[in-house]
């Protein structure tokens, strides 16, 4: 029989019987009356905002602890130093730079001084490639101009307008003689085309964001990659030089994350980017690294740049403001006002520095200035140094119109290549990182899967702590048919966030009797009533949690905080700075919820049983791995290729060109794909649910993976436990394979 002749014949049946609540009927025993209204998902958004916002403060303080050695004990912090700059290279997802590179020059695209301004190229890694205009100077000072995204390296020698000669970085320091790269970063605009002809619909940067997320990689890693190469390159040609590193804006970001990050640049100067790292997730999206903001901040940041001379300059603010039409993430990026400015500047007061370097090597120079005259003059002086210099800006020729439309189209393209040869090499990348597992047997790998589920917990999800408050359970009746009750339950899990959901009790309980759970979850944008209202056949659940409470089972059917569009997205924002992702919430929310159902006089504990739908899927894939209160997982509607889901960029299923930038997961690529997942799973029941025409995938990525899913458990001896279901519909719960799967592992 198929799927829709069925729902059809039990529809009319369940809505027939359903019944009124009473106003006054008295709440669940063991429970308060619940007496909040209104839209209780929306108000566990909003909460989960406060937290964060709490969370970001409380990590600052935290950070500033650790950091900071005791006063007078400089070996203490140089102990420290390399460690720290080690994170930070992996929070960004550095990898190790050539000793040597050598650029490839291009034409000659104008004049400074007589003296030719020329494009050139340099290898980076793999087939990634660096791209500028570089002015041999005559003496032998290095510098390497970052500019800001949305400024061409034309415009920073002055070869093209649209900026004020005072920001003019590289016009300024060729024309003093210094030797000049300034490097092309990827711009911000929206329009960029996929290897299959399509055209993004949001920010080039935010699209090799993505994709380089999923791959342990980040766009600000990217381009500091590109500078770190490009500084070797500068050396390489003029061996006796040290590299000095001047940032505006988006480049002032890179160059302050370059100079921390490598000992190799002698000297940093920043302008429009000295500003409170803990306003990240409120930033475009792609300056975005996981956890990075659980580590450093500027006064860390600018304590492994010391001794090397940093200077905080001037200007060149930029104004950005990203909405999210279109379905990219909304960013801002804003002058700060002057009490934010004094205060960041203030990290670098004497009095601070005693703190974090009590004794910094002679001459360092951590200073700000409204020019960089003082810093080139310390950082890398001419033969004949004057302390301070003019600067002045002078004429540049250009020899033709500039290239910055193919340039972008070939920066875009350049990366985005990079991110799907990560994605083809995932599989052999995971298998490497889980050689330390043991496949001997079901209860060998069990126990060496632990460390792998801590990981997972740690490193891409990110691991809060337990709940905080008690429960404080809390309910008021909401269904009534002939064969079960409905509750509406909250449970309080920290200040400010709460789990809630429906509690469906069958009505044939026996004083004594224990039964199992099934926890049903919803999609993206969902409710529990969605799933749960008898009288509401929604074309993706039709009632199925109701469905399976008519069958004896109990349910409960939780609010997850996927709800809101943008506001619930910007949740994962304020998250993935600080190590934590909107998963990290919703585990402690079903914690919660476990332990509140293993009291209940009803359930049997060791049968509570997960069974989602879509994003409720996805649920079902990273719960049970967590938790293993769960006795089995149905997957509906979800289970993927998910590497290739979140990075193909020529897929048509792909979240490339869709707006949920919130599927992204640190480094997930080359850790865990959705087998990977259903080994944590593993040795408990799992089930995949799959309709021929559903959009999210097609059959063949779906039965790919599941095959390494179905291996595994029938090489461990255990293939009886998970299955597959296809059926001929769409996005929606078939409910005759999963429901047999669960009486299966349930009724016994």
């Amino acid at each position: 029989m198929r799927s829709s002749a069925l729902i059809v014949r039990l529809i009319p049946l369940i809505l027939a019987a359903a019944t009124p609540i009473p106003l006054d009927a008295a709440p669940l025993p063991g429970t308060e009356a619940l007496e909040a209204h209104g839209d209780l998902a929306g108000q566990m958004v909003e909460g989960l905002h406060r937290f964060f916002e709490r969370e970001t403060v409380a990590t600052a303080a935290q950070r500033a602890a650790r950091f900071t050695p005791e006063a007078g004990d400089f070996s203490e912090w140089q102990a420290q130093r390399q460690p720290k700059a080690e994170e930070l290279r992996r929070r960004l997802g550095l990898e190790p730079v050539a000793a040597e590179v050598r650029f490839e020059e291009g034409k000659r695209v104008g004049t400074l001084n007589g003296r030719p301004i020329v494009q050139v190229a340099w290898p980076v890694l793999r087939g990634v490639r660096g791209d500028g205009l570089f002015f041999a100077g005559t003496d032998d000072r290095c510098v390497l101009v970052l500019p800001d995204c949305g400024t061409t390296p034309e415009q920073s020698f002055g070869l093209a307008s649209g900026l004020p000669p005072e920001r003019q970085w590289a016009n300024r320091l060729a024309a003093d003689g210094a030797s000049v790269l300034v490097m092309s970063l990827v711009d911000r605009r929206v329009g960029a085309a996929s290897p299959d002809g399509r055209t993004f619909k949001y920010s080039q940067r935010e699209v090799l964001w993505r994709a380089a997320f999923e791959m342990g990689r980040t766009m600000a890693g990217y381009e500091i990659q590109k500078a770190l190469a490009a500084a070797a390159a500068l050396r390489t040609t003029h061996p006796a030089a040290r590299v000095s590193l001047v940032g505006s804006g988006d480049g002032g970001y890179l160059a302050l994350l370059a100079g921390a990050s490598s000992p190799e640049i002698s000297s940093v100067a920043v302008e429009g980017a000295f500003t409170s790292l803990d306003t990240l997730w409120d930033q475009p999206i792609d300056r975005t690294a996981f956890g990075l903001v659980r580590s450093f901040g500027l006064a860390e940041l600018a304590s492994l740049i010391a001794p090397r001379p940093l200077a905080i300059l001037d200007g060149g603010w930029p104004q950005v403001r990203l909405t999210d039409a279109g379905g990219g993430a909304p960013g801002v990026l804003r002058a700060p006002e002057p009490a934010e400015l004094t205060s960041a500047r203030a990290l670098l007061t004497p009095e601070r520095l005693r703190v974090l370097w009590p004794s910094p090597a002679p001459g360092a120079a951590f200073a700000t200035h409204s020019a960089p005259d003082a810093w080139l003059a310390h950082a890398a002086p001419p033969a004949t140094a004057s302390a301070a210099r003019n600067l002045s800006p002078v004429p540049a020729e250009p020899a033709g119109p500039s290239d910055e439309v193919a340039r972008q189209a070939r920066l875009f393209r350049n990366l985005l290549d990079d991110t799907q040869h990560l994605m083809r090499q995932a599989q052999k990348a995971r298998g490497t990182y889980w050689k330390d597992a043991d496949f001997s047997s079901a209860e060998k790998f069990a126990a060496s899967a632990a460390a792998y589920r801590e990981a997972f917990w740690t490193e891409h999800v990110g691991k809060l702590p337990p709940a905080t408050l008690p429960p404080n359970p809390q309910s008021r009746p909401i269904y009534e048919t002939e064969k079960f009750t409905g509750w509406e339950v909250t449970l309080d899990v920290y200040s400010d966030v709460f789990a809630y959901g429906i509690l469906l009790l069958p009505k044939d309980l026996q004083p004594g009797e224990k039964r199992p759970v099934v926890v049903c979850q919803h999609g993206l944008e969902g409710r529990p009533s969605d799933v749960a209202d008898p009288a509401v056949d929604h074309p993706a659940y039709h009632t199925y949690a109701a469905r399976l409470a008519d069958k004896g089972y109990i349910v409960f059917a939780p609010q997850n905080p996927y709800i809101g569009e943008t506001r619930f997205r910007q949740l994962c924002q304020r998250g993935w700075p600080l190590g934590l992702s909107l998963w990290s919430v919703i585990v402690r929310q079903h914690e919660t919820i476990l332990g509140w159902l293993k009291m209940q006089p009803a359930v049997d504990p060791s049968r509570i049983a997960f069974y989602g739908l879509s994003y409720g899927g996805k649920s079902a894939m990273r719960l049970p791995a967590l938790l293993p209160d769960y006795c089995l997982s149905i997957c509906s509607a979800d289970y993927n290729e998910w590497i290739w889901k979140t990075v193909d960029a020529s897929s048509p299923y792909g979240y490339l060109h869709t707006v949920e930038y919130d599927m992204v997961e640190w480094n997930l690529g080359h850790t865990f794909n959705y087998a990977e997942l259903s080994w944590l799973i593993f040795p408990r029941p799992f089930m995949v649910e799959r309709g021929h025409d559903d959009g999210v995938s097609c059959d063949e990525w779906v039965a790919y993976e599941f095959a390494r899913t179905r291996r595994h458990y029938s090489t461990l001896g255990l293939a009886e436990r998970t299955e597959i279901e296809f059926f001929n519909g769409p996005h929606t719960i078939n409910g005759q394979g999963t429901f047999r799967f669960l009486d299966r592992w349930l009724q016994r």
